[in-house]
């Protein structure tokens, strides 16, 4: 990253002074920075290095998804900034506040309180139904996506990327495709999807961790069916410590998570494999999209040389779910 030219843009718009830059850790996305200037303290988000899929890490989309969001939503960070002159950096950025809090990736980062994980694990699952119950009529908010075939898009759009990003042929993928683009249920109505809602994208209060105090990673959010929600979240929920669900006694089960979802939803969930198949789908294109970037050379990080066992494993796991 050009520090010099970022420090020259956010002079007079953040105040003078030196410029520090420290990425933050995590994540195999968009990069994310905490920037100190001027004596306060900002994150900045960017694109990843290199070719990206098309359509894919838009600063710009999430910007002004935030910026809509935020205000009917306490979790969702704000908003300050929106650079999509690609010379100052390298790519589009935008910047928004820092928020202070603990991100669990891992059993290493849970304290050592016994009550610790039902408290997040209800924490963490409040907020996505707090997410799910805004009313995208009344606050206009509608047009943040396209609920109407929702579903239908959402299989088709995958199941592109997957053609484009596969680098073999997995006879396996190809029956889940076909199932899911067979069994697609009738959705309720619609709300915001977050698309990313897992445990290390939301940062939790330190001295009470069923509070949320940010949800984070808002690159894919949009209008549509929230049990698409509902099952990626389970997807990684029951995946285990490879995607960031520590191990150990008192988080909530799935079974809870379902039953707590229901209880302060009223939602039917009689349809809950269909989203919990497609959550496992679109998170194996999403590896694999990573993967292929490896693959071709597009980037160098070795966290990534292990993605095709990974999505290999996620697809044998979706392909088990789908009924005889």
């Amino acid at each position: 990253m050009n520090i010099e030219s970022l420090a020259a843009y956010l002079r007079g718009r953040f105040g003078e002074g030196a410029l520090t830059v420290e990425q933050f850790p995590g994540g195999h996305s968009n990069l994310t920075y905490l920037v100190r200037i001027g004596g306060r303290e900002c994150v900045l988000r960017r694109a990843p290095f290199g070719p990206v899929p098309p359509k894919a890490h838009d600063m710009a989309r999430e910007y002004h998804l935030l910026d809509k969001i935020h205000p009917h939503f306490a979790a969702a960070p704000a908003v300050y900034l929106l650079c999509e002159d690609s010379t100052i950096i390298g790519s589009p950025f935008f910047v928004m506040e820092r928020r202070r809090g603990i991100v669990i990736r891992g059993s290493g980062d849970v304290p050592h309180d016994p009550t610790f994980a039902g408290r997040a694990s209800r924490g963490f699952l409040d907020t996505l139904i707090e997410l799910h119950a805004i009313d995208i009529h009344r606050h206009g908010l509608v047009s943040l996506g396209k609920p109407e075939g929702f579903l239908e898009r959402q299989v088709k759009g995958w199941a592109e990327r997957w053609q484009r990003a596969k680098t073999q042929e997995s006879v396996a993928m190809d029956s889940v495709i076909s199932w899911l683009a067979a069994n697609r249920p009738v959705s309720p109505p619609p709300t915001i999807v977050h698309n990313d809602y897992k445990l290390d994208n939301v940062m939790l209060n330190t001295a009470d961790p069923e509070r949320v105090e940010a949800v984070l990673d808002w690159e894919m959010t949009t209008v549509g069916d929230p049990l698409a929600d509902l099952g990626l979240t389970l997807c990684y929920w029951t995946l285990g410590g490879a995607y960031g669900m520590p191990s150990g006694e008192g988080w909530l089960t799935r079974d809870e998570i379902v039953n707590r979802y229901a209880g302060a939803t009223g939602r039917d969930l009689s349809n809950l494999n269909f989203y919990e198949i497609l959550g496992i789908f679109k998170l194996a294109v999403i590896l694999q999209q990573i993967y292929f970037r490896y693959v071709n050379g597009q980037t160098r990080d070795e966290r990534f040389r292990t993605f095709g066992t990974r999505v290999q494993g996620l697809i044998d796991n979706a392909h088990a779910k789908l009924p005889d």
